[in-house]
């Protein structure tokens, strides 16, 4: 165990005896640093020091050709320090060197996600075209709170909805949490923990009137989609949400007592959605196909649609409705049954809301509701204020 004063010129002449395949050189001025020279010639600093349970560890500094003693001799001291107060910096370097990407960590997430989540293949979708690109090359503990927030914000500039943003936050943040939990090298910080989402503000309000909803009518029997008609029809009349409708089999309809049992909602619970006279008369019309249980299937695959957008976006402009989502037909039954006088407690059971601030956001009073109300308010005040005046 030969003891030296590791300096450049010892460190440049220092070699392997013959027949060996290495030799360490102590530091007489720093204990625990050594020089190990190797037999291919290769020169290492490193720092042997006992962790807590006594047990000699051995962690690299650098090579000899990239620090000089005096380097090495300072990194030995901070790492001998480190493990003085408890720490293992062996076992840390270990544990850094097994920090995932968030690009490796999403293979585990979004098989966890699979199992509970009814929107995986949304978190699966934006992952893949957004969040990845971006930081999945980043191991976790390189996520920056300012870098992701600015990134966030740019992409709201650049004219992605803020809700979307949002939802691209709580699935990192998500991940995180998820990380930590499962235990896995750092994720001990959270850069998005604590961080609150920015308010929308971009709540749409798009109702169509009679005239407009005629309009839609003729252009989706128009349409070379031919299911797209009985589609747009029931969304109107049940106020089901879409993917609701897609996956509907034939054997969730009870014609006789006039209900469609969804046997899993959003919720995580299944819902029963009464039929109206006119939706009773749609799902007369639907066509069956033969050895296919689904309600409305794409005829070519007799399978649920995927997607329905590029017919649907058809016929809404040909109706000029352009601004007319599909989603808003379950705005548009909630509010239609609001005007008619149901309460929100009845509108919330139709549409399957699990509270009622939900339903508050779906139904809006029409203004014909509304100075209809306040014609009803003055005249009951027994008073006519514009007599005289």
């Amino acid at each position: 165990m030969p003891v030296v004063k590791l300096n450049s010129a010892n460190v440049l002449t220092a070699s392997c005896p013959a027949g060996r395949a290495k030799i360490d050189l102590f530091d007489e001025t720093c204990r625990g640093l050594i020089l190990e020279v190797r037999s291919s010639g290769s020169k290492t600093f490193a720092l042997r020091y006992r962790d807590d349970h006594n047990r000699q560890r051995q962690i690299k500094i650098g090579n000899a050709a990239d620090i000089s003693p005096s380097e090495a001799r300072k990194i030995a001291q901070r790492l001998k320090s480190q493990a003085i107060t408890g720490r293992n910096p062996a076992q840390e370097r270990k544990d850094k060197r097994n920090i995932p990407t968030v690009a490796e960590l999403s293979v585990r997430y979004l098989e966890y996600a699979k199992t509970y989540k009814r929107s995986y293949d949304i978190d699966d979708r934006y992952l893949r075209l957004h969040l990845l690109p971006k930081f999945g090359r980043l191991h976790l503990d390189q996520l920056d709170q300012t870098q992701i927030m600015d990134w966030l914000a740019s992409k709201v500039a650049e004219g992605y909805a803020q809700a979307t943003v949002n939802r691209w936050q709580v699935i990192l943040s998500h991940m995180m949490r998820m990380a930590k939990k499962w235990g896995i090298p750092g994720s001990e910080r959270n850069p998005l923990e604590g961080v609150k989402q920015k308010e929308c503000n971009n709540q749409i309000e798009r109702y169509i009137t009679p005239a407009e909803t005629a309009r839609l009518k003729a252009a989706v029997e128009a349409s070379p989609n031919t299911q797209l008609k009985y589609i747009v029809a029931l969304l109107l009349l049940t106020g089901c949400r879409k993917r609701e409708l897609l996956d509907a089999r034939w054997e969730h309809f009870d014609i006789g007592r006039r209900v469609w049992r969804i046997p899993m909602s959003k919720t995580g619970k299944a819902r029963h959605v009464p039929l109206s006279d006119q939706a009773l008369a749609v799902l007369e019309q639907v066509p069956r196909f033969k050895g296919c249980d689904w309600l409305l299937p794409n005829p070519a695959t007799l399978k649920p649609f995927t997607s329905f957008y590029n017919s649907w976006d058809t016929a809404r402009r040909a109706a000029g409705l352009l601004d007319f989502r599909v989603h808003d037909c379950r705005h548009q039954v909630a509010s239609e049954l609001v005007n008619a006088g149901q309460s929100l407690y009845v509108v919330g059971k139709i549409l399957g809301h699990a509270q009622a601030k939900t339903t508050e956001r779906y139904a809006h009073l029409s203004q014909g509701t509304l100075l209809n109300a306040v014609n009803l308010a003055a005249d009951a005040s027994g008073t006519d204020w514009a007599e005289g005046a």
